[in-house]
């Protein structure tokens, strides 16, 4: 991760300094030599960087090291990315006469306080780039360049698996017998290792023509830990009515499954089940015993012990691919579309490097996928020789063909696949809003927006060919619209950045963690728990560049006190404090009814570096109190402390009826007061502006 980051500062350094001579402003006299001077210690460390990267396992303070040089990149990322907002203000309000102009001086840093800054950073600097003569590093010259690859040779691994028997045994147990069965449940369990391919078997199987014909009903629900017998049912309900569910009360969800399944042949796959609390599952068991003979439930798990609890009815132990199998799986995938030449040059190698993955599909997959990229014998050589096959420690926490797949990105592409862990385990991941959520961030390199998708997109379709995504969602051409990633890949995101990246479920006990743990943290996501609202601290987190809040509000009883709606909103932190925020996502609160004047903060600049900014169905949302006003108002408009954010670069207001009809492009009196903003999403039409033109596209 360090150099990635260390490689992305380096860009922007340069960049900025483009910039600023493009736009014809100068941001403090004189800071054009300390930029220089900063560049040349970044440019030395980094050639360092690779042998650094891999001694890090091995050498505590190796990695301390790193760590050091991580937090200063970072400061120096948030220094460089003031600049560029500064820039962005200036050139929007030059471009749109319809908003208050801002002064020069006002949108740029203050001399004194850049060159504190650059001082401060300098001096860190200057003594990480002393300490790295102790570790004797083994310099490289050579800078990695972005890897071009065609995107339509751009395959679908999920079509190869090695598990063809494994297939056919548990398609025969899902549609095998019925009428001579009993009425207790009948389970079908596949247990295995982390990593073995219990998921994709079972989707494989799920996903079979002769079981989708055979089933009434089919439903997917990732389980996880901890088993909450709530959340589970309520995602069976919604999978049967393929909509949201209104319920929350257990008793209730549960009665209208026993309805729905009624009589009805179901198939449910519960993936991922770690619980051996036989009360919890039986929670859920209960609601399933009305079903059709010739039901089934097919359960993956890493323990023999949860499939006995369930009260399995046939277990499938899932172990390692033979040694035959996971050669083929590996080359079915590394040398697809290559010329029969270049297979017999290459395939002696390639089992060598196949036999590494130790009977691992994912390892085959994303080794397989990794070497489909190389044509050179030197390439497959490198990969084969290379020393983190014999780190023995890595085996403990991370997979060697991930870490490779990662070296092998490049600085820009690494730093886009780590973002990722913001989202949660089994998240559906949209490539749109991905893609946007990057742009936010400053990790696509580009002053134009149509640019950056572009670039986005190269980035994202890099990361499929390389596995390091799966389970994708394609648009009626073929187009991948989402995807999720493995678990194991997931893990490999959250160590790369961890301090850095969380992913909050709110309780109070983690409420009392929150001040200590999570100081560093610069992306969030907050998931929907046993409580309502935001951490009260969260405010203090000021490192803070992307915060989600989704759900948050889906554990209320039918009826919920009257005043339970203001209360949850007056208690609100003042967001807009916070001082690098750069994308907000509040999304999903359909109960939400009201929100506080503290939401924008006591300053007078209310949120002041925020580019991507969502308030996306919030179908209840009926008022906003806006500080200096007596009372509370109807939520007829935004208020305008936050419409005059001009570093705002997209705005999401679909769910949020009120306010899609009156910032409308064609009929909402007030467009004028957003037409400053490049990209707004208002209910099914998205309006694109670029400075020159608008173009709306439906959604």
């Amino acid at each position: 991760m360090a150099d990635a980051l260390v490689s992305i500062v380096l860009e922007r350094l340069a960049s900025v300094l483009k910039q600023q001579i493009r736009q014809q402003v100068t941001l403090v006299v004189g800071v054009k030599s300390e930029v220089d001077n900063l560049k040349s210690t970044l440019q030395s460390i980094r050639a360092v960087l690779g042998d650094a990267e891999k001694r890090q396992f091995t050498e505590e303070l190796v990695k301390v090291w790193l760590e050091r040089l991580k937090d200063i990149s970072y400061q120096m990322d948030d220094m460089v990315d003031g600049w560029n907002t500064a820039l962005l203000k200036l050139q929007i309000a030059a471009e749109n006469p319809g908003i208050p102009k801002p002064k020069i001086s006002s949108c740029l840093p203050s001399p004194c306080v850049c060159f504190k800054q650059i001082k401060d950073i300098k001096k860190q600097l200057n003594a990480i780039a002393n300490e790295r003569n102790q570790f004797n590093f083994v310099s490289s010259s050579t800078i990695q360049q972005p890897h071009r690859r065609i995107t339509s040779s751009v395959i679908d691994v999920s079509q190869f698996c090695g598990r063809d028997a494994d297939i056919n045994i548990i398609i025969g147990k899902l549609l095998g017998g019925s009428c001579q069965e009993s009425s207790s449940l009948y389970i079908v369990s596949i247990v295995g290792m982390e990593g073995i391919g219990k998921t994709t078997l079972a989707q494989l199987a799920y996903n079979h023509e002769k079981v989708k014909s055979y089933f009434h009903e089919r439903m997917w629900v990732c389980v996880f830990d901890p088993f909450d017998p709530m959340r589970i049912s309520r995602a069976i309900l919604e999978a049967l009515q393929k909509e949201s569910s209104g319920f929350h009360d257990l008793e209730a969800v549960q009665q209208k499954i026993c309805t729905l399944i009624a009589d009805k042949k179901f198939l449910l796959v519960l993936d991922d089940v770690w619980t051996e609390n036989y009360e919890l599952w039986e929670q859920v068991e209960s609601s399933l015993k009305g079903g059709a003979p010739g039901s089934r439930i097919l359960v993956t798990t890493r323990n023999e012990s949860v499939s006995t609890m369930m009260g399995t009815t046939y277990k499938h132990p899932l172990g390692e691919l033979s040694k035959e199998q996971c050669r083929s799986l590996f080359s079915n995938i590394a040398f697809y579309g290559r010329s029969r030449e270049k297979v017999e040059e290459l395939e002696n190698i390639g089992r060598k490097i196949a036999d590494e993955c130790r009977g691992l599909p994912l390892a085959a997959k994303v080794l397989g996928s990794l070497m489909r990229l190389k044509d050179n014998k030197e390439d497959w050589e490198s990969i084969l020789n290379n020393e983190i096959w014999q780190l023995d420690v890595i085996e403990k926490h991370l997979s060697p063909p991930l870490l490779l797949s990662y070296y092998d990105l490049s600085p820009a592409v690494k730093r886009c696949f780590s973002y990722c862990a913001v989202f949660p385990k089994d998240q559906i991941i949209s490539k749109d809003r991905l893609i946007k959520l990057w742009m936010a961030n400053s990790y696509l390199n580009s002053r134009e927006s149509i640019e950056m998708e572009k670039t986005g997109g190269d980035y994202f379709e890099d990361l499929v060919s390389r596995s390091l995504f799966q389970d994708f969602r394609r648009d009626d051409e073929g187009n991948i619209i989402s995807c999720k990633m493995h678990d194991i890949v997931h893990d490999l995101a959250q160590y790369l950045t961890k301090n850095e990246c969380f992913i909050l479920e709110i309780d109070d006990e983690k409420e009392v963690r929150m001040a200590s743990s999570f100081q560093k943290a610069r992306h969030a996501t907050l998931i929907s728990a046993r409580r309502v609202g935001f951490p009260s601290t969260i405010h203090n987190l000021k490192y803070l560049h992307t915060l989600f809040a989704a759900h948050l509000i889906n554990s209320f009883t039918p009826q919920p006190p009257p005043n339970l709606f203001k209360h949850l909103v007056t208690c609100l932190p003042p967001l807009g404090e916070l001082p690098l925020l750069e994308s907000l996502i509040i999304e999903h609160m359909k109960r939400l009814k009201y929100v506080g004047g503290e939401f924008l903060g006591s300053s007078t600049t209310a949120f002041p570096k925020l580019k991507h900014l969502s308030f996306k169905h919030m179908f209840e949302w009926e008022k906003w109190e806006v500080k200096g006003e007596v009372e509370e108002r109807r939520l007829e408009s935004l208020p305008e402390r936050l419409l005059q954010i001009t570093s705002l670069q997209e705005l999401n207001i679909s769910g949020s009826p009120t306010l899609e009809d009156r910032y409308h492009e064609e009929t909402g009196e007030d467009w004028s007061k957003i037409s400053h903003i490049q990209r707004v999403l208002a209910g099914d039409e998205e309006f694109y502006y670029d400075s020159r033109r608008l173009r709306v596209v439906s959604m």
